[in-house]
């Protein structure tokens, strides 16, 4: 269970890596990329951010999958220069599931509502 400091700190990188990704990085493979969530390790010392994106075309995911990942080190540099912590956690970047599975439960509940 995460304690108060995980919690701040998550939502700390939560807010700096998504002013770090519209102001520092120009990667056009990042520009619709929205983060929804960041967890830490209770060590601090791992961040797995994740990130949804507007477009469904597998294509796109696998785009900015590679753009994030290229991108990981300024990221980080940035968020290091912004926080002030002991030391920056090693950022790791996943797609959010969630929205589309969410989209998914709506769907099968608008089409139980139609029969």
């Amino acid at each position: 269970m995460p304690n108060y400091r995980d919690r701040r700190l998550a939502q700390e990188i939560l807010k700096e890596v998504n002013d770090i990704l519209r102001r520092k990085v120009r990667d056009p493979r990042v520009q619709d990329v929205n983060i929804t969530d960041v967890h830490v390790t209770g060590d601090l010392q791992q961040a797995t951010i994740y990130y949804s994106l507007l477009s469904d075309k597998a294509s796109e995911k696998e785009k900015a999958q590679e753009g994030l990942n290229k991108a990981s080190g300024l990221v980080r540099r940035e968020l290091g220069q912004a926080l002030s912590i002991y030391k920056t956690p090693e950022l790791f970047f996943e797609l959010d599931e969630s929205v589309e599975y969410g989209s998914k439960i709506d769907q099968m509940i608008r089409d139980l509502n139609k029969e």
